[in-house]
This record gives C-alpha cells, structure tokens and sequence, in this order.
C-alpha cells in the first residue's frame, strides 16, 4: 500500500491527557489502574478511569449529543492541537474529503442504565431527556465528532469488539485508496459501564487486582476507557512524518471469547500487514501486544507473534498502565506504537512480575531505549475479529 502519513494524533486514557502526558506515564512504568470507583459499580477489580470526566462537558452548541462517551471524544479533541490541525486539514482539502472512522462498543450505554433506572414508576417510559440517536446510537461517535470538527466527508464507526479502533485505520486506507475522500480522521472512544463491566465479570474474565499481562500468576483483565484520534493523510507535508505502514486483519471465528490456542487469527492478520508494508519479519522492532492479562489470550498471541515474528522481537503489554479499552483500546495502543517509534523507546509491561513459563517471547519488563524504525501493533477481539497495524517512517 502507499503509506499514510499520521499528521496529527491527540489521546486520553487512565494515564492522562494528550501524548506528553501517556508517554511520560510509560517512561516511569506508571500505572493509571484503581480500585473500582465508577458510580453504582459493585465489582471488585480495578479499572482504568479517566480522571475528571464527570465534569467535562460536550461543545455547547452539540449537547443533545451529551453522554460520558462523547464527553471523553471531546476531551480528546482538546488534546495536542488535534482540532486545530484538523481546521488546517479543512482549509487545504475542503470539509467533505475528511472522512472520520471511529471504532467504540458500548457508546453511550451508561446514560440508557441510569435512564432505566429512572423509569416512571407507573408507566415504565423511559425520561422524557432521553435520546437513543444522539447517546446509545453506535453512529453518535462519530456523529459528534463530524459536527464538532465542521466535517462533511465519510462518516464510519465500526464496533468490532476490541479490535474496533485498530481496524478503522483498514477501512480509512481503502476509502482513501477508493477516492471517496483524501484524508481522515480516524480512532476510537470508549468509556466504562456497568453492562460491560458485569459481562465481563459473568464471564470470569475480570482480576481482583490490577492485570499483569503474560505473567505466571496473571488472572484476568483490568477494564480501561479511553480515546484518540489521528489525522491520517496521502502524502507526508513535512520530513520525518511518521505513516501507517500496512494493516492486516483476520476472522479466524474460532470462538466467541477465546482465541485460538495457536493464534491463528492472529498470525493471519500479521502476515497480512507484513506483506502490505512489504517488509519482512526482522525489519519490526517493537510489537505492542494485544496482552489482556487472562490466561488464554496472552499464550495464544505469545504463539502467533513468535510463529511469525520470531522469539526475540521486543515486545510489551501497556494493558497494566491504561486497562483494556475495548473499542479504544486499537486507537490508545496505536499511538502508543506511534510514540515509541518518534522516541525510540519500548514500554515494559507494567505491573508483570514474572513471565509466564509458557510464553516463549521476550516480553519486556523493564523500559529501554532503543532504535525503533518501524513497530506492530496488535488487537484481537471477541470473535476472533483480529488487526494488526505497522507504524514507521516510508521507505
């Protein structure tokens, strides 16, 4: 494919807000997991929050749209000078070949659980406040985001569990490539809820303590919100413009919530981006794993990463520093990868202790620098709906 120049990018997770902020937390190994403190939650396990969420508030002139998603895409777009490179994006190109691709699962469904809990005692109607459209609608991500940014191009929001936001940079790529627009705005937003906090936690997949992803004593994932955007373009207008390289994605429908035990899926969907980036195996320096922390997911992609990559490639898990996102999780990790790439450093995998015996991979443990030249990045969801994206410099 020829690459895509990443011109800007902004990001908030349970790290902090904007780029300076999530790679200062990684170069300290700084973890942004608590214990549980989302309102009317119960559960005992940790979570990824974003600190001051709750009082953040939608643009004035969009709030039919407000809902603690769209309140974390906006504080997102505050970040890094993201709207206003976006302004400049709309100057050059016009508003209608900006396209915005966004990936999330759960969309507004906390304001739909407290709107069902406010039921009319009588009747059982729902507030008259409420507002599928604008809130609980998967389409309001990007909705708002289009209005809030002034855009008239493309609009998509994919909900492929959490390979969701990774596999929005595919489907930018192919509209850019189909001429349907010259640029786009793509990422993911996701925020906590009960729903899919007690869905995870029926499933047994939640750890009463903050995850440790690939370690021998690992039992289950810590659940994160978060959001980001990057601005991906044709053609790099300044030296040194890091690009989407290549993506690869796979359906290996193996399970409905266990990965193959040899991460087919997941070798699929590197092979793919391998071959798209027309680079080989030796010439990735960095693999950000999709690493939830539960014992099935960190073995099988441990299998599929050193099937194709080899044993010694570095690689990390950053799931103990920002929990899992889920539909956000591709987007936070992308620029993640980004990141190390524009600072040659790896990330270790924070709060793992000892590698599991039976993951055969250099899963790092500590930080170091290092020269990234191009970097992996891995989400594999539910469903073995599986991406893989590399990030690096055009040849």
């Amino acid at each position: 494919m020829t690459p895509l120049a990443v011109t800007a990018t902004a990001v908030v997770s349970a790290l902090g807000r904007g780029t300076a902020a999530t790679l200062g937390a990684l170069r300290e190994s700084r973890s942004g997991l608590r214990h549980n403190d989302l309102p009317a939650a119960t559960l005992d396990t940790f979570i990824g929050r974003v600190e001051g969420l709750e009082a953040v508030s939608v643009a004035p002139e969009l709030y039919t749209y407000d809902c603690r998603n769209n309140r974390l895409a906006q504080l997102a777009l505050e970040q890094d000078g993201f709207a206003a490179a976006v302004a400049e994006a709309r100057r050059r190109l016009g508003a209608s070949r900006i396209g915005v691709f966004l990936g999330t699962t759960s969309s507004g469904i906390l304001e739909v659980e407290d709107a069902y809990r406010h039921r009319d005692p009588q009747t059982g109607a729902l507030p008259p406040g409420m507002r599928f459209a604008e809130t609980f609608n998967l389409y309001s991500a990007s909705a708002y985001v289009r209005e809030a940014l002034h855009l008239d191009g493309p609009g998509v929001v994919v909900s492929a569990a959490c390979a969701s936001s990774a596999k929005v940079f595919a489907s930018a790529s192919r509209a850019i490539a189909a001429g349907l627009c010259d640029a786009a705005i793509v990422g993911g937003v996701e925020t906590l809820c009960l729903t899919t906090m007690h869905g995870f936690a029926s499933l047994g997949l939640l750890s009463d303590r903050p995850c440790r992803p690939c370690d021998r004593d690992r039992s289950g994932i810590s659940l994160g919100e978060g959001a980001g955007f990057a601005l991906l373009e044709k053609h790099p207008r300044r030296p040194h413009t890091l690009a989407l390289l290549g993506y690869g994605e796979s359906a290996d429908a193996y399970h409905m919530s266990t990965p193959h035990p040899e991460g087919r899926g997941a070798a699929l969907a590197m092979r793919a981006a391998l071959a798209m980036a027309s680079v080989a195996p030796q010439d990735i320096d960095y693999v950000n794993l999709h690493g939830t922390g539960t014992p099935s997911n960190d073995v099988a992609e441990d299998a599929a990463v050193c099937r194709v990559l080899g044993l010694s490639v570095p690689r990390s898990s950053t799931k103990g520093a920002t929990g899992h996102a889920l539909g956000a999780a591709g987007i936070v990790e992308a620029i993640i990868t980004l990141l190390c790439v524009a600072n040659d450093f790896l990330p270790a995998t924070v709060n793992t202790k000892e590698v599991d015996p039976a993951i055969r991979g250099r899963v790092l443990l500590d930080t170091c620098s290092t020269r990234v030249k191009r970097a992996l990045s891995n989400s594999l969801g539910f469903g073995g709906s599986n991406c893989s994206l590399i990030f690096g410099e055009p040849s």
